[in-house]
């Protein structure tokens, strides 16, 4: 399967902004507070970005903040236009039903690649079954734990200390005594709180 390789931290200098896509690290040691401005060498005074830039940028930071390649992107935009509805809310909504995501926001990992790690190693369960495909979408109703085994292995340990003080998005709650997780209701647009311009990505995928 395909993946980005490269530091990380590059893709939020592209993007202009932080993506948070390391965690608690973009908080204490980022390297976009000491250099923001975008990979590569420096052509004095940047041009102003064309329509389809914009719409290009908007869509590279979703892809880069759900960690997928264009391939895969496409893919969940297809889905979300046969859906009625709003495209562009129809396209957050379903990323972020992604199983990796609500691993990252029920708190058992600090960020999407450790939380995409975790399912692939096969140390989640997802109503009793273990599942390792981070693309599988959840849906009201589900419970998500750790396999037996994994629940004897330090980063267990070290996650159930720390979840006390990790803050869960109120379509999730999560049992911290069991650190088992359930999908108490679909995320909804003002759940996810929205902070790209949904309406240029989906310009962007029209044309």
């Amino acid at each position: 399967m395909a993946r980005y390789t490269e530091a990380r931290c590059r893709l939020c200098r592209r993007s202009g902004e932080k993506l948070m896509l390391k965690g608690d690290k973009c908080i204490t040691r980022c390297i976009f507070d000491k250099r923001p401005k975008p990979p590569g060498p420096q052509l004095g005074r940047r041009r102003r970005l064309s329509d389809r830039g914009v719409q290009l940028r908007e869509k590279q930071k979703v892809r880069f903040s759900y960690g997928l390649m264009e391939k895969q992107l496409r893919r969940f935009f297809a889905e979300a236009n046969r859906q009625p509805g709003v495209t562009g809310d129809n396209l957050i909504v379903l990323l972020e039903r992604r199983l990796d995501n609500a691993v990252l926001r029920l708190g058992f990992a600090d960020s999407l690649s450790q939380a995409r790690q975790l399912v692939m190693h096969g140390h989640i369960v997802l109503n009793g079954k273990k599942t390792d495909i981070p693309s599988c979408l959840i849906h009201e109703g589900d419970t998500i734990s750790w396999r037996e085994g994994s629940q004897k292995t330090n980063y267990y340990k070290l996650i159930s200390e720390s979840i006390g003080s990790k803050t869960i998005p109120q379509w999730l709650s999560v049992d911290k005594a069991k650190m088992e997780g359930k999908v108490v209701a679909l995320p909804t647009p003002e759940d996810v709180g929205i902070r790209y311009d949904t309406a240029a990505v989906v310009e962007y995928y029209s044309r």
